[in-house]
This record gives structure tokens, C-alpha cells and sequence, in this order.
């Protein structure tokens, strides 16, 4: 069961926060993709039960109900988990993520060291200003040109969205057959995510081509990056300049998944964070 509630923030914000509750073994964040709600990823919710994992997530700023907040950065998601999980009660955590997901988990994870006990992604994008890494290359001409025009700013972007269309380039047929198939939840949760506009998209993508505020050379947690060594919308060179430079990772690159495709390997990387978390002590410093 999941439960949804509505955390206050300073400065009258708000966050709208999910939890599939009990003392667990271990609390997991989930962190959505772009353009996605919060909601935990169903067809994870029997895996994590059968684990003893308590998945935590929110809509991050600008989606649904939750506070938009114009400018935020990556690594402002760091301040969001912190307050959720001391409004829970949590003084640990691991932290998962898909696609930009994957991303605000690894800022958070090294933003917030002494209470992060593992992070893993799938199909994470690197920063912008990752050095030695040709950002756009590989991608699908939708992909590019929807981050080119971020990069271009907030007025650029906001022209982009006004004609933009899906184009199915950017997804693999091995995608395609995921989103008919076992992770058809990401249509429920895109479209959730779209039904009151594309602010939370604009936000996020603004973020993506700006600094993130947290280097992940300076996570200390284990390191899982997955990435489908065909992914059209982010390369799977963003996750293996990751795994260079966070200090304690591990690279999985998939052959023949795309973007969403590599999902079939999320319930591995959740079985894989119960175990670093099993296997990793509690925090003592900056633990609440």
C-alpha cells in the first residue's frame, strides 16, 4: 500500500510525498524520471515487499502539487529527501533513479554522504559539464534538440515545448515492447505527470544543462550505473563517464536495451541495494 501526503516546507512549499511505510529493512528513494510523477515504480512494489524495502519518493518541484521551484538545480533534490526523511523519521536511506532520476539520486548521494548507504541508477545523465565527454553525442535528434534548446534558456525551452511532438527515434524496439509490456506503468505516470503542463519538464530539463551543485567524484556510498548500451535518448557513455569518476562504482552496461528496456534489470539493482544496505552500517555522523 502506498500512502500520499502532503509534506510543508519552509517558506509555505510543498512537497507531495509517497511512502509504502513499515520499519523495513531498508528505506529506498526513488527518484522519477522526466516527465514522471513520484510515485514508487509499481512493478517494483512486490520485489520490495518480499525484501523488506520501504520505498520513499515525491514529486519533485513543479510536478502535480508539489511546489515549483524556477531555477533549481539537481542537486537541490538533496534538500527535498533530507526534509522528507526527517519529517519519516528516517535517518539512513539508499537512493534509486531512472534516466534524470538516476541523476538527482547520484547528487543527493553526494550532497548527503552521511546518510546515503548506496545509490544505483539506470540510464543516468551526466552533468553538462562533464570534462572529456561529448554530451550530445548519440542522441536521437528529438533528445538533443529538446536539451539544446535548455541550454538556450528558460524562454528557448518554454518556445520548444509550445510545438514539441513525441518521436518514437528516440526509443529502441526492445523500448517499445517495455512499454507495452512489463513497465507500461511509465505511461501512467508520464501522462499524470503532463496532465497539469509542462512546468516540471521545463524545470527539470533547465537543470539537466546547468551545474548540478553536487560532484559525484565526492560520493563515498557504493556506485551501481546500468545503462542499455542502445539508448537513442541518453547515451550510455553519460553512465560510463559516471562510473570514472565516482570513487567506489560499479558499470553494467546492457547490450541491446534502450532507455527504457534496461529497466528489465531493476529488479537486480533493487535486490543489489538491499544488500549494501544489509551490509553497511548505520550512519552516526549527520544521522537524524
Amino acid at each position: 500500500m502506498v500512502t500520499e501526503t502532503e509534506l510543508a516546507l519552509p517558506g509555505g512549499r510543498a512537497l507531495h510525498v509517497y511512502d509504502t511505510g513499515g520499519p523495513g529493512r531498508l528505506a529506498v528513494f526513488w527518484h522519477h524520471g522526466t516527465p514522471n510523477t513520484g510515485a514508487p515504480p509499481g512493478p517494483l512494489l512486490p520485489l520490495a515487499a518480499e525484501l523488506g524495502v520501504r520505498f520513499v519518493s515525491f514529486d519533485r518541484p513543479g510536478y502535480r502539487t508539489s511546489t515549483a521551484v524556477p531555477g533549481r538545480t539537481v542537486g537541490d533534490v538533496a534538500g527535498c529527501v533530507a526534509s522528507v526523511a526527517d519529517a519519516l523519521g528516517i535517518g539512513s536511506f539508499a537512493l534509486l533513479g531512472h534516466s534524470g532520476g538516476g541523476s538527482h539520486a547520484l547528487a543527493c548521494a553526494a550532497l548527503l554522504p552521511d546518510r546515503v548507504r548506496a545509490v544505483a541508477s539506470l540510464a543516468a545523465v551526466a552533468p553538462f559539464d562533464a570534462e572529456g565527454l561529448d554530451w550530445f553525442g548519440g542522441m536521437a535528434d528529438a533528445s538533443a534538440a529538446s536539451l539544446r534548446a535548455a541550454a538556450a534558456g528558460r524562454a528557448a525551452k518554454e518556445k520548444h515545448e509550445d510545438t514539441a511532438e513525441f518521436d518514437p527515434e528516440v526509443f529502441t524496439a526492445a523500448d517499445m515492447a517495455a512499454l507495452r509490456g512489463s513497465w507500461s506503468w511509465l505511461d501512467e505516470v508520464a501522462r499524470a505527470a503532463l496532465a497539469d503542463g509542462r512546468g516540471g519538464l521545463i524545470d527539470d530539463d533547465l537543470a539537466y544543462v546547468a551545474p548540478w551543485g553536487g560532484d559525484p567524484a565526492r560520493i563515498t556510498a557504493p556506485v551501481l550505473l546500468v545503462h542499455g548500451e542502445q539508448d537513442r535518448m541518453i547515451p550510455a557513455a553519460h553512465s560510463a563517464w559516471l562510473a570514472e569518476r565516482c570513487p567506489d562504482a560499479e558499470y553494467r552496461p546492457s547490450p541491446g536495451d534502450g532507455h527504457l528496456s534496461v529497466l528489465r534489470h531493476a529488479a537486480d539493482v533493487l535486490t543489489w541495494l538491499a544488500d549494501q544496505g544489509s551490509r553497511t552500517s548505520e550512519p552516526t555522523t549527520g544521522a537524524r
